[in-house]
């Protein structure tokens, strides 16, 4: 690796330094070899590896936009500043884009700049902060601690609610039609790829249809002694939807759950604190809520504005009232399904956290939400706690249960009462 292109006497005690220990710490590392120190030390330098990694991300970030600015990309021969970034960091011409750009808003947000410099934060999470604070200045602060609690994922989940809160309805929904899309293009194994998005009431149904239909192949493929990624079932269940083998066989309906309160519903708008919203997909205006609901099958939850009612009965079927309360989410947010220990939204299945075989209930209490990966951590501890019973011993997770399969849509209307259901 080329550090400079001007010779070393010529650096300045800052730079000087930084080299120095850039050297440093490139020769302590070229001899590390993890199959020769304890586990717990591979802790310790991965931790420590991440903060640096972090730190050096901003590092390159800084000095990367501050060479650009004076025209050092010029005098190596490129016109494009993009292209010399990305040859000396070895990205992408859009990854270096971005860098520049995130570069120059860190200009006026001192605080994730110092967050980066101490790697408690990543470039990844410092971008969207950013972008955010841009978009919605005050939160800076709030999604920095997100940030050094959390993953990506979780700032970008921030964000999101953020955006979703702030928006009025009617431009969210607006922006969304106006923002939908679909791409192709064929990569370098010759797949077809695709990049798309959906405006909720049209978006939740189609993934919720593909999720369902991916469950059943992934479940029946685990039955016969065949293995496969979700992911994989998944793919085929967008091609048996999208070709006649899903156009000419009913299969079952997706339900599409919109929460909305009884007033604003009356009314036609909502007030604050009123959710109107597409379970899994956010705020959708009042009118639309209705012209779904024209041929919708109707649900009446009500709630005391702090949550559902502790539906629960003994026995492992899910009744309908108790599917509706789990799909809708903990009031009064009513944000849909999640993965209690990771928030993947995808490939969920339910779990008794008391298990069935323990005698534990099918209750709303006792049901929650995991992907895959974490229900199957969660079963082989369940099982070596002997709570799964001598039967279970090769029993892996079962696939999540199917809600309702003849509606299309419910419209959930909620208003502060003891939570019922019917």
């Amino acid at each position: 690796m080329v550090f400079s292109v001007v010779p070393e006497q010529v650096y300045s005690a800052q730079a000087a330094q930084i080299v120095a220990a850039a050297k440093a710490f490139l020769s302590g590392i070229a001899a590390f070899d993890p199959g020769d120190v304890p586990p717990s030390d591979c802790v310790v330098v991965f931790e420590a590896a991440s903060r640096v990694e972090n730190a050096a991300g901003a590092l390159r970030l800084v000095a990367g936009a501050r060479a650009v600015e004076c025209g050092a990309h010029k005098e190596q021969g490129h016109a494009d500043p993009a292209s010399w970034l990305a040859r000396q960091s070895g990205t992408t011409g859009k990854d270096a884009r971005q860098g520049l750009d995130l570069a120059r808003k860190l200009v006026g947000h001192p605080e994730t700049r110092d967050a980066l410099f101490e790697g408690s934060v990543s470039v990844a999470q410092a971008k969207e902060i950013a972008r955010a604070e841009t978009e919605l200045p005050g939160q800076e602060r709030e999604l920095l601690d997100v940030a050094r609690r959390g993953d990506l994922g979780s700032v970008r989940e921030a964000v999101r609610e953020k955006n979703l809160a702030s928006t009025p309805v009617d431009e969210l929904h607006r922006r969304q039609l106006a923002a939908r899309r679909f791409r192709h293009w064929r990569d370098s194994l010759g797949m077809v790829c695709f990049d798309g998005a959906l405006p909720p009431e049209t978006g939740i149904p189609f993934v919720t249809r593909i999720e369902r239909e991916a469950a059943r192949r992934h479940r029946d493929a685990k039955r016969g002694g065949k293995s496969a990624r979700f992911h994989a079932h998944a793919a085929d269940a967008l091609v048996a939807l999208a070709t006649a083998e899903g156009a000419g066989k009913r299969g079952p309906n997706t339900d599409l759950v919109i929460v909305c309160d009884l007033y604003a519903w009356r009314r036609g708008h909502v007030h604050a604190g009123e959710p109107c919203q597409v379970i899994g997909g956010g705020p959708v205006p009042v009118e639309v809520a209705k012209e779904l609901a024209a041929d919708a099958f109707l649900k009446v939850v009500l709630h005391d504005g702090k949550d559902v009612q502790k539906i629960h009965h003994h026995g492992r079927r899910y009744t309908a009232e108790l599917l509706t309360a789990l799909d809708i989410g903990p009031a009064p947010a009513f944000i849909g399904r999640a993965c209690v220990n990771c928030r993947r939204t995808w490939g969920l299945q339910r779990d008794h956290e008391d298990p069935v075989a323990n005698n534990g209930p099918t209750s709303y209490g006792n049901v929650r939400d995991l992907c895959y990966h974490c229900h199957t951590e969660k079963t082989e501890r369940d099982r070596a706690r002997g709570f799964l019973g001598p039967r279970a011993k090769a029993r892996g997770p079962s696939q999540s249960e199917g809600g309702p399969s003849r509606s299309t849509a419910r419209i959930v209307q909620t208003r502060g009462s003891p939570a019922e259901s019917g």
